[in-house]
């Protein structure tokens, strides 16, 4: 059996050091825990994790709290779930899911991990006394992680304008979030760079209401137009309407998503979407809120992932 002595002789280092790269990871250089941590994966050395929550006075549960409509955004969070239990694994956490509010302070954990919160949760958010994180952008100063929206939304617009369609509308979402104020950011910058004037719709994240809100201004809409949507839930609504109005997609009418998790695969026509790493940044989630209980609260930052443009049959 390996053991703690087998772990500093391959490191080069003092049983002491390996000791505090284990329970106290913070007290370490970045340069010396990397030591350590390659000679305990060369040596296959795995620290008891029972033991070392004992040691550290922790549970080795984090809550992951879902503060939005499962229903509506099932697909995208079994993929961060997954991501983040990945990510959890790998330092023997386990996670408890909360999507209760009022349940999140009940039973034992080191910390949470916050996703779908709102301007109205700030308050609450204020008065948790363990370390957390958000997935999501804000602008209260809480450590995050998100996708670049405005860099997802300028990648999309300059698609669009690539493929000569000669009116880019944008269907965001309706709430005054900082997500979506980025990604209008990303639409409106990338038009008003192209001496274009920006024609924004907003509407619940619902298919059924993209589809009046197509059916509605439908005779409004010339050929040579792509819609930019702010999820591929509403691009899908799209979709539907313009195929009962008869429209040619993607010849006279293109469809951009944003999300790239499930509904763009299972869109007919095959949708053109912004896609999100999800799994990706549940893994670095799980890493940042682990480091941060290790570190006592300490902040973590904030880390934007560029998305990745999917290109298929909703835009020529």
């Amino acid at each position: 059996m390996v053991t703690l002595s087998d772990v500093a002789k391959e490191a080069n280092v003092s049983k002491m050091t390996v000791s505090r790269v284990i329970n106290h990871p913070e007290q370490v250089t970045d340069e010396l825990r990397a030591l350590v941590e390659q000679a305990m994966e060369t040596l296959e050395y795995h620290p008891n994790s029972i033991a070392q929550a004992l040691v550290n006075n922790r549970t080795n549960v984090v809550k992951f709290v879902i503060l939005e409509d499962i229903d509506i955004t099932e697909p995208y969070y079994v993929n961060l779930l997954f991501g983040f239990a990945q990510g959890l694994a790998k330092k023997q956490y386990a996670l408890q899911l909360i999507t209760d509010p009022e349940e999140i302070k009940k039973g034992q954990s080191d910390g949470y991990l916050i996703t779908g919160a709102r301007n109205s949760d700030y308050d609450w958010l204020d008065k948790l006394e363990k370390p957390f994180v958000l997935f999501g952008e804000n602008h209260r100063g809480y450590d995050f992680i998100d996708t670049d929206n405005q860099a997802g939304e300028k990648i999309a617009t300059e698609y669009a304008l690539s493929r000569l369609y000669k009116r880019i509308i944008f269907i965001g979402l309706d709430v005054k979030e900082p997500f979506e104020y980025s990604r209008e950011a990303g639409y409106i910058n990338t038009l008003q760079k192209n001496q274009m004037i920006p024609q924004i719709y907003r509407i619940g994240n619902h298919s059924h209401e993209a589809q009046e809100l197509i059916k509605k201004h439908f005779k409004e809409f010339k050929k040579d137009t792509c819609f930019i949507c702010a999820s591929d839930r509403i691009a899908i609504g799209v979709i539907r309407q313009l195929q009962t109005e008869d429209a040619r997609i993607p010849d006279d009418f293109g469809v951009i998503g944003f999300d790239g998790v499930f509904l763009d695969q299972v869109s007919n026509p095959k949708l053109t979407t912004v896609k999100q790493s999800i799994f990706k940044m549940g893994d670095l989630l799980a890493d940042m809120l682990l480091q941060k209980i290790a570190q006592s609260g300490s902040p973590q930052g904030e880390v934007l992932i560029t998305p990745e443009l999917i290109r298929r049959k909703t835009t020529r």
